[in-house]
């Protein structure tokens, strides 16, 4: 549920800390892409994250996650501090921080942002959510990178510290989870509604050619269907449990109109760590990929690629198909420079089995990147902006795609 990257893996917390407490999370760098600490509110919007790379690690220690770094590193501590403040906008998001310029000091005021900070706004009576994320543990370290999880530490206001297990029964970490129906998936009324429109075609809002949209917030995602706008130009909040540091576009397909769905595009530079490389390297994105998905009221993954998984040629472009493994064309595979994603065989999970959303997901561009989703500010811009990096896409038959794309294995 709530649209998980195949290539993630997740660790959800709920958590009351006493009044007068403070809490503080100790714990490794992971051997992987990217990991972070992101509060959510009841209804499954981001709050803050706390990004790997803005970690300050302990002294001694090295942050495997900046440029530079020795990613093997067997000091690898950090501290966390969570807060609980009224939500607001401590950083800036979806891109990377230049951290000798846009990061406040310690010495600023309590409500600016801090390096070792997470703010875990409180809601429904004291709840605070967290997810901890993984993305792309090194090769036979998942799920947890080679480390361990991170430990809580609560200081009561009387002097004595709890650790782990202890803290955890004062955190009351197993109380049920309090959020809205709709934080997981658009309610099964609504999406009834949505999906059956008067005087719109069975395979709305599937377009030809198909239409790509940004994140924003959920009356745009629902708008896919109504034509809403965004109230708010943040991005990505208006999904389940969405990530901060990714800015996603995404499209709803509908294989009444084909029964391959075919993307080709280019793929940004990202570091490759996956195979346990020794250094830590730039690139456009910290992370890029593709999944297919289920409907909005199901929120299931299908599957994913990551953009170490993604056949290139030597310009870096890529060609990927997507559809059931019925309709699987022979040539879609990894060996003929290929990509394939599967469609579920129940469609959407819950009324058309027939539709897919395809969704892409840029994560903490480079300021420099000109062509990354979060360079788009301007709903219609999307293709002007990311160029080859926002893919072209078409449907056909598999035999149709085993010609266009002949494969001489």
């Amino acid at each position: 549920m709530a649209y998980p990257d195949a290539g993630v893996f997740y660790w959800h917390a709920m958590f009351s800390v006493p009044k007068g407490a403070q809490l503080h999370l100790e714990g490794e760098f992971p051997h992987s892409r990217y990991m972070s600490l992101i509060s959510y509110d009841e209804r499954g919007a981001p709050v803050e994250s706390l990004a790997d790379y803005l970690i300050v690690p302990n002294d001694g220690a090295v942050n495997p996650y900046i440029e530079g770094a020795n990613r093997n590193s067997d000091q690898r501590g950090y501290l966390v501090e969570v807060v609980d403040l009224p939500p607001e906008i401590r950083r800036k998001e979806g891109s990377r921080i230049n951290l000798n310029t846009d990061v406040k000091n310690n010495d600023d005021p309590p409500k600016t942002s801090t390096r070792n900070s997470l703010n875990a706004a409180s809601y429904a009576e004291g709840q605070q959510s967290v997810i901890y994320r993984i993305y792309v543990p090194d090769i036979n370290t998942a799920p947890t990178g080679g480390v361990s999880l991170p430990v809580p530490i609560l200081t009561l206001n009387n002097g004595e510290v709890l650790r782990g297990d202890d803290a955890c029964k004062l955190l009351n970490t197993r109380q049920p989870l309090k959020i809205t129906v709709n934080a997981i998936g658009v309610p099964m009324p609504v999406y009834t509604k949505l999906l059956n429109q008067p005087g719109k075609p069975d395979t709305w809002p599937a377009t030809i050619p198909p239409t790509w949209f940004l994140q924003y917030d959920r009356e745009f995602l629902l708008g896919i269907y109504n034509g809403q706008m965004p109230k708010s130009a943040r991005k990505s909040t208006g999904g389940f449990y969405p990530n901060l540091d990714n800015n996603y576009v995404r499209t709803i397909i509908n294989r009444k109109h084909g029964k391959v769905f075919v993307l080709r595009g280019k793929l940004p530079k990202t570091p490759k760590t996956y195979h346990g490389d020794e250094i830590r390297t730039s690139g456009d994105l910290v992370y890029w990929s593709i999944c297919s998905n289920q409907g909005f009221a199901n929120t299931r993954v299908n599957d994913c690629l990551f953009d170490e998984q993604v056949p290139v040629n030597e310009n870096g472009e890529y060609i990927i198909a997507i559809s059931r493994e019925e309709d699987r064309p022979r040539n879609a595979y990894p060996e003929c420079g290929i990509g394939w994603l599967p469609m579920a065989d129940d469609g959407d999970g819950v009324l058309d089995e027939d539709v897919t959303v395809v969704q892409i997901r840029n994560m903490l561009a480079s300021p420099d990147f000109p062509h990354a989703i979060q360079k788009v500010t301007e709903i219609g811009k999307e293709k002007e902006i990311m160029g080859p990096y926002l893919p072209a896409s078409f449907y056909v038959m598999p035999g149709m795609f085993e010609i266009l794309f002949p494969c001489g294995i």
